[in-house]
């Protein structure tokens, strides 16, 4: 029996119909519901030049190349799959942030999946010190990368770049994904800026020296700089550790999704022309999302989501008994995360009730 593919409708939600023959494509976004939802207002625009221009903008990766038929099944069953990545790379304009060291890893990673019909979605994020089984893989150059036990999580993409990071999540969750997208510090910080910030409350003081944040008790519009420090902000919430980082994360992206949904780019062609061009230029997509026009059709097809909808757990962990400074996965509730995205269900609040949490829930509403 032939596979059938999820990503091929990623304009529509209907379930169970044989996808239409793939088109040559390129790579994703990254910061994914507010990317997408930008790519989304382009459809008013509709002056030819104007794609040129931004196609122009969009580099992309071609993930199912490099990683062949060794994968999940791709099952169509109206969902979708997206593996959304931060990098830590510390070359070009991102120097400001730290000592670039001729390499990058995945500051964040989150799973996201789209429910068939494509109004909610759950985000699973993956601690990027989680010690996991990383599969053999194939990296940038076409260099054999040999598989490693007990790797930390991040060390996939600074090994073995995008694919390499997709076929660990793969092994690791059992799920093929159907997008990739990638976000860098710079682009992160521009986007928020042009969006006219993000409004966030904290409950309590939030100062971190690293990450240069300092917010008091209340409500704040945070611009580019402010929102990279909250979602950088380790050491000075929760425990301390990557675990409080997330939730100050998953919080934040719950903002920006109702920022981007908010904000008035339709009575502004120049607004949406500006927005556009940041976020195409944010982003690093895979190749089934290389031009504007496939952008626009996914966002399109996700634009029903709104916050409320989204619900974000941590994969469940907890401290590594040889090393506090590193986690490991429960195994019987990981099992239950994947499994219930695998069969399109909600994840059951038992998978989550024991893992630890890094003790940073609630600082930021």
């Amino acid at each position: 029996m032939s596979e059938q593919s999820k990503s091929g409708r990623i304009g529509g939600a209907g379930g169970g119909r044989r996808r239409r023959p793939r088109t040559r494509r390129r790579r994703g976004t990254t910061i994914l519901l507010s990317a997408l939802a930008t790519a989304l207002v382009l459809g008013g625009a509709g002056a030819g030049y104007v794609y040129l221009k931004l196609d122009g903008n969009i580099k992309a990766v071609d993930i199912n190349a490099r990683l062949g038929t060794d994968r999940p099944p791709d099952v169509d069953d109206g969902s979708l799959d997206i593996l959304v990545l931060g990098s830590d790379s510390r070359s070009g304009d991102n120097g400001a942030y730290g000592k670039d060291e001729g390499g990058a890893r995945s500051d964040t990673a989150m799973v996201v999946h789209v429910y068939e019909g494509h109004k909610k979605a759950s985000v699973v994020s993956i601690p990027r010190d989680t010690l996991v089984d990383r599969p053999a893989c194939t990296d940038d150059r076409g260099a054999a990368v040999p598989a490693e036990h007990r790797a930390m999580f991040n060390t996939a993409y600074e090994v073995g770049g995008p694919a390499c990071a997709v076929k660990t999540v793969e092994a690791l969750s059992g799920i093929r994904m159907d997008h990739y997208v990638e976000v860098d510090f710079t682009g992160f910080r521009k986007l928020i800026d042009e969006l006219g910030g993000v409004e966030i409350t904290t409950t309590r003081p939030i100062k971190d020296t690293k990450s240069h944040l300092d917010l008091a008790p209340g409500t704040h519009t945070l611009d580019g700089e402010q929102s990279l420090g909250l979602v950088r902000t380790r050491k000075s919430v929760g425990d301390g550790s990557d675990l409080g980082r997330i939730q100050l994360q998953q919080a934040f992206m719950k903002a920006f999704i109702e920022q981007v949904r908010s904000v008035g780019v339709f009575t502004s062609p120049k607004k949406l022309l500006d927005l556009a061009d940041t976020a195409t230029k944010a982003i690093t997509p895979d190749s089934e999302l290389d031009s504007v026009q496939e952008l626009v059709a996914f966002a399109k097809g996700l634009s029903g989501i709104s916050a409320g909808n989204v619900h974000m757990v941590t994969l469940p962990v907890e401290y590594d008994p040889r090393d506090p400074n590193r986690v490991v996965p429960l195994e019987a509730q990981s099992r239950q995360v994947w499994t219930a995205l695998r069969k399109d269900l909600p994840i059951p609040a038992s998978a989550t009730k024991d893992a630890a949490t890094g003790q940073a829930d609630g600082i930021v509403k």
